[in-house]
């Protein structure tokens, strides 16, 4: 890489289970505001803007377009969109300020899973001819992964329970969570999966500022480098992958450079508690990693927001010196199919 690019702000919504009484663009505008007053830019200063979100949730075509009255599109700016989670819009903004084209990026992404049925969403990722017409929903296949992984010897459910414990105390700390503190496993929603297990429903927004070399040590305290950072794709077809593992987040955490040294903090984006389980083996995490201080996507899982935010986390235990190298993760498809690592760095103290 010719140039250093850091994350230097990050802001997210206090995340709810609904926001009716507000559209899309009303919940992304002060997430927008604070993550430029951090910086004490203007929406005239950002050289490149890049989002993420899906049509599938609010329902019509071209939805991110809307999105876009609450960023300020004139005088015109430089912009794009994925439809995935904001972690892959990160990516494309990042490509983008390595060509040398723009020295700073705002990233953002959003989701309202509220006004329908989420589960029922997510099988629009699933193989068109053979397993979507069947509609088997996310908790489903997240269920299937999880009694493959016990059927293998490597979890069981009282462990899955003590993961969904740590994540939603961990969760009493950060304000922004919409669950946190004791909360009970429940009855079974599809077995070995309790109602614990699973993430909550939920709408929320998140947003990043990146910027390059100088600029970003101009624009912030201590800037977390992004010194690695790739994303792999695992095969479509479920039943020629071993959900017990995940040979795509390895590959994408090795290009990123994760195995070169130990890093202190992990912030996984695990759905559920069973995939925490291959995460961390993919990544080989042992006790002396923090993983998800913020609580993860247990605590908060705005769907296309969730990846962008355990960036931002991870990036902000920099930020306040908690955290010196970071290991933030992403993923999007069924059962981990779609995966990408990054590696953050703080400047030495």
């Amino acid at each position: 890489m010719t140039r250093e690019i850091a994350v230097v702000a990050f802001a997210q919504t206090d995340h709810r289970r609904t926001s009716d009484e507000l559209s899309e663009v009303e919940m992304l505008m002060p997430v927008l505001h604070g993550v430029l007053d951090q910086t004490g830019l203007k929406t005239s200063d950002i050289g490149f803007t890049c989002s993420g979100s899906t049509d599938y949730l609010a329902g019509r075509a071209f939805s991110f377009t809307m999105a876009l009255d609450g960023v300020g599109a004139w005088p015109p700016i430089s912009e794009s969109h994925v439809e995935m989670d904001g972690a892959w819009a990160l990516y494309e903004a990042w490509t983008k300020l390595l060509t040398g084209d723009a020295d700073t990026a705002l990233v953002y992404a959003y989701g309202k899973s509220s006004p329908g049925s989420v589960r029922d969403v997510l099988t629009r990722q699933l193989d068109p001819y053979y397993v979507a017409p069947l509609w088997p929903d996310s908790v489903a296949l997240a269920a299937l992964q999880a009694q493959a992984l016990i059927d293998a010897g490597e979890t069981d459910e009282p462990a899955l329970a003590g993961v969904a414990a740590r994540s939603r105390a961990a969760a009493e700390a950060n304000s922004h969570a919409q669950l946190r503190g004791s909360v009970a496993q429940g009855d079974y929603v599809v077995r070995p999966l309790r109602t614990g297990d699973c993430p909550p429903v939920g709408d929320g927004a998140s947003a990043v500022i990146l910027a390059a070399g100088e600029r970003a040590r101009e624009l912030c305290e201590r800037p977390a480098w992004i010194r690695g950072i790739d994303h792999r794709i695992d095969a479509h077809g479920l039943g020629v992958r071993d959900l017990t593992d995940s040979p795509s987040t390895r590959l994408a955490a090795e290009k990123a450079g994760a195995f070169e040294r130990p890093v202190d903090t992990a912030e996984l984006h695990a759905p559920f508690t069973s995939q925490e389980v291959v995460l961390r083996k993919a990544l080989r995490l042992d006790e002396s990693v923090t993983v998800n201080p913020s609580g993860g996507a247990l605590a908060a899982n705005p769907v296309m927001a969730a990846g962008l935010i355990r960036i931002g986390e991870a990036a902000a235990r920099i930020h306040c010196g908690a955290s010196d190298r970071a290991l933030a993760h992403a993923t999007s498809g069924p059962c981990l199919q779609q995966n990408l690592v990054a590696v953050l760095e703080g400047d030495a103290r």
